[in-house]
């Protein structure tokens, strides 16, 4: 796919309108933070809850101890962050994967990695690591992470074999190892006799962030750090691979080996989210798309923007979450496909599928 480099601007031309968007993304994130941990099934007025994280983050101003201080930084704020995190993590990985296979309808799990972490938690669960184990304790979120690399090393292997790897036979692999591991699921589901593990997949696999704890985020945090630092300084590449194979020749860059490395990254982002909140879709797809049309497609003015939209994007979805419906709480993923899903439709409509937007 060819990139028209007269519409992958976007309508952000002026570094002052780019600082702006920048400005207003961060302000409306840490707004969004607060409204995180403000709204739900019992609703606390928004100066009380800055002044609670003012005083825990800072230890500015006095608290009394009450179920306010409980709520908010024991099982709010932990799950703001991680919809934080993780919602950064998935528009970074869309946006670094839609380059990669110069295809910007990809999202993290073109390659199947959806399908190998379904199929990692479902053998963890309904299978089993055993009573007494290692894995015992954690053995959804390994066997899933496991699954999520296991699918990413078959498609790279794969798509490797019989010459060189390409757009194409990423994608077309992707599907292939999607359709397979997804069958191996279904299988392993079918024999089981084990209904409550069942019932445990099916809200896993619709994704949820109500198991948020502050012993999971020091890791996720540095680890998606890590990554998105990596891949800021990677732009100069990532502009390269919407050119094409043989322009990349021509500026002495090997795509191959770039395709390799980035692919096996996004899987261990991928997969550490997906172990970490289940499945979640269309912010990987959605973002990238909507700041590319934005801000163009130069992935220094790119990244920065979907990450900070994709953070925004997960908090809000994970608030409609807990109060769109009176005490009950629906699955993440069931509110990012309500409204990705149209939203992209919309866009499919009204603007095409072009890198740029148009």
């Amino acid at each position: 796919m060819k990139v028209d480099h007269h519409s992958s601007k976007g309508f952000v031309q002026s570094k002052t309108f780019l600082a702006m968007i920048y400005s207003g993304a961060i302000i409306i994130l840490l707004l969004s933070i607060v409204m995180g941990v403000s709204l739900g099934q019992v609703d606390i007025p928004f100066s009380e809850s800055f002044r609670i994280l003012v005083h825990k983050m800072f230890g500015i101003g006095e608290l009394e101890n009450g179920s306010s201080v409980n709520i908010i930084w024991s099982i709010r704020f932990p799950r703001v962050l991680m919809a934080l995190l993780v919602g950064a993590a998935l528009a970074l990985c869309g946006a670094i994967m839609q380059a990669t296979v110069q295809n910007p309808l990809a999202d993290p799990y073109i390659l199947g990695i959806s399908s190998g972490a379904t199929l990692g938690a479902t053998f963890a669960v309904l299978i089993g690591f055993g009573a007494g184990t290692i894995f015992s304790q954690f053995g959804l979120a390994f066997g899933a992470f496991a699954g999520a690399l296991l699918a990413s090393v078959f498609v790279l292997t794969f798509s490797s074999i019989g010459g060189k790897m390409t757009s194409v036979k990423l994608v077309l692999m992707g599907m292939v190892i999607n359709a397979l591991f997804s069958a191996f699921s279904n299988f392993i589901i079918y024999i089981a006799n084990n209904a409550e593990g069942i019932r445990t997949i099916t809200f896993w696999s619709m994704g949820s962030l109500a198991s948020a704890r502050w012993s999971e985020i020091p890791l996720l945090t540095i680890i998606v750090l890590i990554g998105i630092i990596y891949f800021l300084i990677q732009s100069r590449n990532l502009n390269t691979m919407l050119l094409g194979d043989e322009a990349a020749v021509t500026l002495g860059i090997n795509l191959s080996t770039y395709r390799r490395i980035y692919m096996t990254i996004t899987a261990i982002l991928t997969g550490i989210t997906v172990a970490s909140v289940g499945m979640v879709g269309f912010v990987g797809l959605i973002i990238p798309h909507l700041i590319r049309s934005i801000v163009g497609s130069d992935h220094r003015k790119l990244l920065p923007a979907a990450i900070l939209f994709g953070s925004i994007f997960l908090i809000w979805a994970d608030i409609f979450a807990r109060i769109i419906l009176p005490s009950v709480e629906l699955p993440i993923g069931v509110v990012t496909a309500m409204i990705g899903a149209p939203m992209f439709m919309y866009m499919l409509i009204k603007k095409g599928y072009g890198f740029g937007g148009n």
